[in-house]
């Protein structure tokens, strides 16, 4: 089972101060990243920021990107943008060779 397919995976229940522990950097640096588009945490019925297991991970690479790779914001969207498409391409390959094998089977 990988992360993705993990029970609360993608549920909003962490607040700033607690992602900001988790992750590493200040809660103004996730602010900074949510205002730039790299994340885009859920809001509460009371407007505070939650974030989820998915938030914190695509943090977590943010992170290693900028302090330890020193890539930019931009390359920095640039990046994780490409890394989707490849999951979204890998996840339609994994579709299609199903697909391959029960045609297969089939003949």
């Amino acid at each position: 089972m990988t992360n993705r397919e993990q029970p609360g995976w993608d549920e909003p229940c962490y607040v700033i101060s607690v992602v900001s522990r988790m992750v590493g950097v200040n809660a103004q640096t996730l602010r900074y990243y949510e205002r730039i588009e790299l994340v885009e945490p859920s809001r509460s019925g009371g407007n505070m920021r939650l974030y989820s297991q998915r938030d914190i991970e695509r943090l977590h690479r943010i992170k290693t990107l900028v302090y330890d790779m020193g890539v930019n914001a931009a390359g920095v969207d640039v990046i994780l943008r490409l890394t989707d498409q490849i999951q979204q391409l890998e996840g339609t390959v994994e579709v299609l060779r199903g697909e391959i094998g029960r045609l297969q089977g089939e003949i």
